[in-house]
């Protein structure tokens, strides 16, 4: 194996020292370094192999020796089902010293679980571990004391919005202010890596938990991509850059959605119930920006959105009238209820709401993020006078008041759509030299 750094005149200066030595390690100030699997391991099986089943075998050598710090959650797990907690704790040539978890217990993502507090014990490694949802979102240096190199393993879903993408930044951040290397080990953008689209965050909303620097609502990369971006393109806070080695997976294409993959489902959050709510939550998430339930105790969360006094038969009879590619929208009441793993009663708790439902009929054609926007312009344009912004929600979900602007003045979703395509486009044609997959 090697690591090679993605710097054009030195890839193949490597490439050559490679072919004759058999490994070599390059580097260079500042730039993103990337493990690439060998020939053999990519034709060692057609299966979809995450980054985190490769990291005890070969890129051992990136934690062997080493005081490892973890940030991940959940969905944290080898093939195995090992929570990689477990896996690098229990490994005899690793020091497992920091946990860094998200809003729920590092090993959960249940509400009825107990969340963790700022800091706190991992009760089966005894390790130290640190919420990074609350009012910190980047490791202190006291955090951080001892740490050697910092493992990051978390499932994404593929939105700007979605915190952990943040997180990564935030983490990286940090991790070159003291010189620590980070390892990202890559996992699947659920919703394919072939789309990116909505506004750009500005960059008066950089830095933010919704939104850590210049991507679009919906990137099309992987974390492990996204962490290359965020280094190469300097974007990195005071653009800071240190050490960085992602871990690529093996077999996956760009054109897989999740469900594709053959992968365990572990859902991101509590109310990411199936596969179909992730991919409704791309755009129905921006529901939570406004007083309508966007489906939280519905057996269909994000694929519905309601509230009492919403005119669903006009609102699906104006969507429909968009003929959105791979979309369909229905009329539908729905009684949200409280279920076992929500901390609290959701919004409407036992009101029958008047619902619209998102079908999604072909998504190879679907675009998630603008049949949210195209249900938000319905219900604003009917109930206008009843729809209440919760404006630091709608800051962290759509990172630039255009969306708003351009909803309460008239503007069609067609107009809308408009306003980011060139900015999404800038925005690929930066991303391309990061990609890792075709």
């Amino acid at each position: 194996m090697f690591s090679v750094v993605l710097n054009a005149s030195i890839r193949r200066s490597c490439l050559a020292a490679a072919l004759v030595a058999g490994s070599v390690s390059c580097r260079a100030p500042a730039q993103p370094v990337v493990s690439t699997p060998t020939t053999e391991s990519l034709s060692r099986s057609s299966a979809i192999t995450p980054g985190a089943d490769r990291l005890f075998g070969e890129f051992a050598h990136l934690v062997r020796g080493k005081r490892v710090a973890l940030v991940s959650n959940h969905s944290g797990r080898l093939a195995n089902g090992t929570h990689l907690a477990d896996a690098l704790h229990s490994a005899p040539d690793v020091k497992l010293v920091a946990l860094f978890g998200m809003e729920y217990d590092v090993r959960s993502n249940d509400y009825s679980v107990a969340r963790d507090p700022e800091r706190a014990i991992d009760a089966r490694t005894g390790v130290p571990k640190y919420s990074l949802y609350g009012e910190t979102h980047k490791p202190t240096p006291d955090m951080l004391n001892g740490v050697e190199v910092i493992v990051y393993d978390i499932q994404d879903v593929g939105a700007r919005f979605y915190e952990h993408v943040n997180i990564l930044g935030f983490v990286m951040e940090a991790a070159a202010e003291r010189g620590v290397p980070v390892v990202v080990l890559d996992r699947p953008n659920p919703l394919g890596g072939l789309g990116a689209d909505g506004f750009v965050a500005d960059r008066a909303s950089w830095y933010r938990f919704g939104s850590y620097t210049a991507i679009p609502a919906l990137h099309g990369m992987t974390p492990g991509e996204l962490a290359r971006f965020y280094q190469g393109e300097k974007l990195l806070r005071g653009g800071v850059s240190g050490p960085l080695h992602v871990v690529p997976m093996v077999g996956w294409t760009r054109a897989q959605w999740f469900d594709e993959t053959g992968l365990d489902w572990r859902k991101p959050s509590p109310n990411l119930v199936s596969f179909s709510s992730l991919v409704a939550y791309a755009g129905t998430c921006l529901f939570e920006a406004i007083n309508v339930s966007e489906g939280r105790g519905s057996d269909s969360p994000f694929e519905l959105i309601g509230a009492p006094w919403l005119d669903g038969e006009r609102a699906v009879q104006m969507l429909n009238a968009l003929q959105l590619p791979g979309a369909r929208f229905v009329a539908e009441p729905f009684t949200p209820r409280q279920m076992p793993f929500h901390a609290r009663p959701p919004e409407f708790a036992g009101e029958t709401l008047r619902g619209i439902r998102l079908q999604v009929t072909d998504r190879r054609v679907f675009k998630p993020y603008r049949a949210g926007v195209a249900m938000l312009w319905a219900v604003h344009a009917l109930h206008r006078d009843k729809v209440v912004w919760n404006e630091p929600v709608l800051d962290r979900l759509a990172a630039t008041p255009r969306l708003r602007a351009m909803l309460e003045a008239g503007n069609t979703p067609a107009e809308i759509f408009a306003a980011w395509d060139a900015e999404v486009a800038q925005f690929r044609s930066r991303a391309d030299r990061y990609r890792l997959y075709q």
